[in-house]
C-alpha cells in the first residue's frame, strides 16, 4: 500500500510548543483574574512565539540571556515596539507565576528592559465625518439600515467596545433604556448612558430585529446572526463600517469600530466632559489609559485658561 504523500507546498502543522506549565498559567489567568477569551488567546500566541524560539523545554528553563536573544530577534524582525513590549509583558507574568507557584526560584525577565514606546495617538474621524456616516446609514432602507444606525449610535454615541457590542444580550435592551448594563473586560460590569438618538436608534432597530432571525427562530443576542457564533461577528461589523465609509467618501482604512470608540471619547473631552467620567463610560481600569484622548483637547484647554484664569487676564506690568 503506497503511503499518501503531502501535497506540494504544504507542510504539516508543527506540534504545539506549549507545555503544561503554560496551560496552568492560562488557567490561572482565567480563573483568578477573569481574563477574557481574547486576552487568553493573545497570551497563548505570545508565549508560543517565545517557545518556538527557545524550544519547548527552554521556555521554562530560560535564562536572562536567552530572553535577551529573543528580544533581539524581535527587534531584528522589525516588530513594532508595542508588540514586543506586549510579548515581554506576557513572559514577565508567566515567570512571576512560575516563581509564585514554586516552579522556579528566579525570574529571568526581571533584569530585562522593555522596548521604548512612542506615544501613538488614536485614529479618529471628525465630528462632521461622524455625522455624515450616521446620515448615510439613516438613508438606507429596511432592517439593514436600522441595524447599521443602531451599531453606529452604540459605537460612536456610547463608546462600546466592538466585542461588547456584538455580544450584547437582548435583555440589555429591556427595562430602562436610558442606560446599558455591560459586562466588559475581566467580567466587570459598568453602566453606560444612552443619549436620545441612541435610544431612538435602538427602538427602531428592535422593531426590525426579526429580519435577522430565521423563520420561527429565537436568539438571546441583541444582534442575532445565522452564523456559527449566533450573533453578529466583530469582523462583519467592521466590514459594514468600511462599506459605509466608501459610500460616504471616507477612506475605509480610517474607519473601524475602535476608531468610533476613540472618536466618542475624544469628542466628549473636546466638548468639556471630565476625564474621570469618560474613564467610567469607557470601562478603563486606569485613568492613564483614558488620558491619551486629551491630545485633541489641548488647544481648547489652553484657550480656556487664557480666557478665564484671573492671572491670564492681567496685563503684564511695564
Amino acid at each position: 500500500m503506497t503511503a499518501t504523500r503531502p501535497r506540494p507546498g504544504r507542510r504539516p502543522a508543527p506540534p504545539s510548543p506549549l507545555s503544561h506549565h503554560v496551560e496552568a498559567f492560562l488557567e490561572m489567568l482565567a480563573a483568578e483574574r477573569g481574563a477574557a477569551r481574547l486576552t487568553l488567546a493573545a497570551y497563548r500566541g505570545d508565549l508560543a512565539d517565545a517557545a518556538r524560539f527557545l524550544g519547548a523545554a527552554g521556555l521554562e528553563a530560560a535564562a536572562t540571556e536567552d530572553l535577551r536573544r529573543y528580544l533581539a530577534k524581535l527587534a531584528g524582525d522589525r516588530l513594532l515596539p508595542r508588540t514586543a513590549a506586549r510579548r515581554l509583558s506576557a513572559l514577565r507574568q508567566f515567570y512571576k507565576f512560575l516563581v509564585t507557584d514554586g516552579r522556579r526560584r528566579d525570574d529571568p525577565s526581571a533584569a530585562l528592559d522593555a522596548p521604548r514606546l512612542g506615544r501613538p495617538l488614536p485614529k479618529l474621524v471628525s465630528e462632521p465625518e461622524a455625522e455624515a456616516l450616521l446620515a448615510a446609514a439613516a438613508a438606507r432602507a429596511g432592517a439593514e439600515g436600522a441595524r447599521l444606525v443602531c451599531l453606529l449610535e452604540l459605537l460612536y454615541g456610547a463608546g462600546l467596545r466592538v466585542s461588547e457590542l456584538v455580544s450584547l444580550p437582548l435583555s440589555a435592551a429591556r427595562g430602562d433604556r436610558r442606560f446599558l448594563v455591560l459586562r466588559g473586560k475581566g467580567g466587570k460590569e459598568r453602566l453606560v448612558p444612552l443619549g436620545e438618538r441612541a435610544r431612538a436608534a435602538l427602538a427602531a432597530y428592535l422593531e426590525r430585529r426579526g429580519a435577522f432571525l430565521g423563520a420561527g427562530a429565537a436568539s438571546r443576542f441583541l444582534f442575532p446572526s445565522r452564523g456559527a457564533a449566533g450573533h453578529l461577528t466583530r469582523r462583519r461589523c467592521g466590514q459594514l463600517l468600511k462599506e459605509l465609509a466608501v459610500a460616504t467618501g471616507i477612506d475605509p482604512a480610517r474607519l473601524s469600530p475602535h476608531v468610533l470608540r476613540h472618536a466618542f471619547a475624544t469628542h466628549l473631552l473636546d466638548h468639556g466632559a471630565d476625564l474621570r467620567s469618560v474613564q467610567e463610560m469607557l470601562g478603563h481600569a486606569d485613568i492613564a489609559t483614558t488620558q491619551i484622548y486629551t491630545h485633541v483637547a489641548g488647544e481648547r484647554l489652553q484657550r480656556l485658561v487664557g480666557e478665564h484664569h484671573p492671572l491670564a487676564r492681567r496685563k503684564p506690568r511695564r
